[in-house]
């Protein structure tokens, strides 16, 4: 059995629907109620941040896909739990700045999890992802309205990666052997810039989407409602001035999957009802 936690997120959806199809036995894990759960998965409710929930879930299973929560969660707990319920497999989706900013406070609690699979003596796989395609979301409502955009940092652009490729390659890296020890840094096939990507939404819809540059601080004033302070200041950082390693096209979706990366266009196709 695989578990897999953030079933309901952007990338915890499509890896059950593909762990499903593949014939695997799953159990579904999020801490709110899902009606999306594909036919003959099991769906739990469980938190991270609360281990005793975790545990009846873990019961049996061997592989787990593990997705953390901004803060809370105790790691050697989380993965002892894993231990005892029988896993011995683990995937880790942490992110590309755990490694390109070592000394940022913002990817804390991702390290400290990356720390801990290390050291927990199970298989492990960590897959560091860089920006998500799935990011431009939070555009959907100013471009129903107005068909505007709004971002910093304009012509910065970022290979930015479609949550499905990041699930397609946790499904391989959760059910294949060969996969121990590795950490996979994904990223979509070409740098894209904010306003390339306003861009591309306004071709898909036939009409032209005006994009808005906003000031650093503009934009983090607006972050700061859902986000915590270091985590706004570290994604401004990646966003605004990206290292060479952050602007690199990685080699390892397609190592693992064995075709290239899908491009932001494909994501768009796919999610253009978001925004119409």
């Amino acid at each position: 059995m695989i578990v897999v936690t953030g079933a309901t997120g952007n990338v915890g959806r499509p890896l059950v629907r593909a762990l499903a199809a593949a014939g695997e036995q799953v159990t579904a894990v999020s801490r709110h109620p899902s009606d999306e759960t594909p036919e003959g998965v099991r769906h739990r409710r469980a938190d991270i941040t609360d281990v005793e929930s975790l545990r009846p879930v873990l019961e049996g299973a061997d592989a787990l896909f593990l997705l953390i929560p901004g803060g809370g969660a105790h790691p050697p707990d989380v993965l002892d739990a894993a231990k005892a319920g029988g896993v011995r497999r683990v995937v880790l989706l942490s992110s590309q700045g755990a490694g390109t900013r070592p000394r940022a406070r913002s990817h804390d609690p991702l390290r400290a999890f990356e720390d801990a699979v290390r050291q927990s003596g199970l298989e492990w796989t960590v897959l560091r992802p860089g920006g998500f395609a799935s990011n431009s979301f939070a555009w959907a409502p100013t471009i129903r309205s107005g068909r505007t955009a709004a971002a910093p940092f304009g012509d910065v652009g970022l290979p930015f990666i479609d949550p499905e490729d990041i699930a397609e390659v946790a499904a391989v890296v959760l059910r294949e052997d060969g996969h121990d020890g590795r950490v996979y840094e994904l990223t979509g096939p070409a740098p894209i810039s904010p306003r390339e990507r306003a861009r591309f939404i306004g071709d898909a819809l036939g009409e032209p989407v005006t994009f808005v540059e906003q000031s650093r601080e503009e934009a983090r004033a607006q972050m700061l409602g859902f986000m915590p302070e270091p985590v706004v200041d570290g994604t401004l950082d990646i966003l605004g001035e990206p290292s060479d390693a952050e602007r690199r096209v990685s080699p390892d979706v397609e190592r693992v999957l064995g075709r290239p990366p899908r491009g932001f266009a494909h994501w768009v196709a796919r999610n253009l009802a978001a925004f119409a």
